[in-house]
């Protein structure tokens, strides 16, 4: 076994441990289904849904439909958390709905990207090994338990209250934030469709204001989610709050800003142009 695959192999079940504990963690105080406290029957679904995917993607070498799944977990996770907890009330359907709307649009963003390009080079390495391209559908489920448990703990929690101060300021939060993220998308997008930008990066619209307004607003609208979620969560549920805490460190110290930087760098490094926008332009928070 090549050292890659015996790494990996030993990832696997540190991933999974992690996605147990943040089960049992977001469960104490929690609505139970059939004995079984509702959040981490979520949990264990979100994993199952990856696994179950990654099948026929790795007996056909292909990840075209990765995104697509990450985003109707989210969306079958949610419904089904909200049928089946006890007493949901205005709270619970507000942030169903937020995390919904978030993960049809961009879900369907993504699925048309990679429709578009054929493929996505991250995974080229990954999938010709078992164990590898298992781990990152293994990874994709800690990322949506991760990012939707301020929500889904919130939804599943035995305590409830009425819409307040909080779910005004967290709506308000993540409007922006959703904004900033479809607005950033639809302009990179017309911005490479067009063929006279080919081999051109992208300085206009909000990306004159940041070198990566997407996932400022991806940061952004999670925080919403949270701030909504805050004033039903006790105990061991405080642990939600990691769902804008985990979006952040992954996008800005992990698989978002440094690789998109390194990529950049390694494309237009040098040109004036890039080497001026680059200095003049913060990496994430837009300037005014």
């Amino acid at each position: 076994m090549k050292t890659d695959d015996r790494n990996a192999l030993i990832v696997f079940p540190i991933l999974v441990l992690i996605g147990l504990l943040v089960a049992w963690a977001g469960s104490q105080g929690g609505v139970l289904f059939a004995g079984v406290p509702l959040f981490a029957l979520a949990v264990g679904l979100v994993f199952l849904i990856q696994w179950v995917a990654f099948v026929p993607a790795y007996l056909g070498q292909t990840e075209k439909f990765f995104d697509l799944t990450g985003s109707l977990t989210y969306i079958s996770v949610t419904i089904l958390v909200l049928l089946f907890s006890t007493g949901a009330d205005a709270r619970s359907f507000l942030l169903a709905g937020l995390v919904i709307i978030w993960a049809v649009r961009l879900g369907s963003f993504l699925y048309g990207r990679i429709h578009k390009a054929g493929k996505d080079d991250r995974f080229d390495d990954l999938k010709p090994s078992f164990f590898r391209f298992l781990n990152v559908w293994t990874i994709q489920a800690l990322w949506v338990t991760f990012t939707a448990a301020a929500a889904l703990v919130a939804i599943t929690s035995s305590v409830r209250k009425e819409l307040d101060v909080f779910a005004i300021v967290g709506l308000l939060v993540w409007a922006i934030g959703f904004g900033f993220e479809v607005v950033a998308d639809a302009q990179k997008s017309r911005f490479n469709a067009d063929p006279t930008n080919k081999g051109k990066f992208i300085n206009t619209g909000l990306w004159s204001r940041s070198r990566h307004p997407n996932y400022f607003g991806e940061i952004v609208l999670w925080l919403g989610v949270a701030i909504i979620a805050l004033p039903v969560l006790q105990g061991w549920q405080w642990v939600a709050l990691i769902s804008p805490v985990f979006v952040t460190i992954l996008l800005t110290r992990v698989s978002g800003v440094p690789l998109l930087e390194q990529k950049a760098d390694k494309k237009w490094g040098g040109q004036k142009a890039y080497e001026a926008y680059k200095k003049n332009t913060p990496v994430l928070i837009p300037r005014l």
